[in-house]
């Protein structure tokens, strides 16, 4: 992990900052930005982590972790961030701009196209088929997105690791259950349950220094 991490900084820092080329690519991310937000999250991860390496997996989840509990709409918190990461503000507004503009006015087009044929046979059996296609994409995204938090958990440890489990087991059972119930709760309860976690880790293991001296005092004379 600590490798990956130090990897995606070295590649970042080798590649110049270019203001035209990062804009295109955000046009051609909102161009493709069919599917509602699951599809469009997939396809921002797929050019920031694996594409162009401004930010490594952990730092990607992260990213999108801290933008969940900021009101809004969670994507474009995420294009601050990720702009923020390449460029600061200059490369924030380029990112904004170019995801935002193509894909207002394929909207715009696309209403006014639907609105002639929204009672089509052929419309409406287009429409149910993209809807499970969109659940698919979603899928993988949520595995991409666990898939760092749960190897970094089994670094640390089985504790860790079950804790990251019934979390996210956790929270989809809550949501289900209690639909009221704020997704802000959820996402605190569950920051709050890996930190307490961690803290009970922390007390049960003595730190590094304190056990090389427990090990000098045990060793005979």
């Amino acid at each position: 992990m600590a490798d990956s991490m130090t990897t995606g900084a070295a590649e970042r820092s080798d590649r110049p900052f270019s203001p035209l080329r990062f804009f295109g690519i955000w046009l051609a991310l909102g161009a493709q930005s069919f599917g509602g937000g699951a599809a469009t999250l997939a396809l921002i991860r797929r050019a920031a982590v694996d594409q162009h390496h401004w930010a490594t997996e952990t730092e990607f989840v992260r990213d999108w972790a801290l933008v969940q509990m900021a009101p809004g709409i969670n994507l474009l918190g995420l294009v601050v961030l990720l702009g923020n990461r390449v460029g600061g503000a200059p490369a924030i507004a380029l990112a904004l701009t170019g995801l935002l503009l193509p894909s207002s006015l394929i909207t715009a087009l696309l209403t006014a196209v639907y609105a002639t044929f929204a009672h089509h046979p052929l419309v409406t059996a287009a429409l149910r088929g993209i809807v499970p296609a969109t659940v698919g994409i979603g899928l993988v995204t949520a595995w991409q997105m666990a898939r760092p938090l749960l190897r970094e958990s089994r670094t640390e440890g089985a504790p860790s690791l079950a804790a990251g489990i019934l979390i996210l087991i956790g929270a989809a059972l809550l949501y289900l259950r209690w639909e009221r119930l704020s997704i802000v709760a959820i996402l605190c309860g569950g920051g709050a349950a890996f930190a307490l976690v961690r803290w009970i880790r922390h007390v049960r293991t003595p730190p590094v220094s304190q056990r090389l001296l427990s090990d000098t005092d045990e060793e005979p004379a």
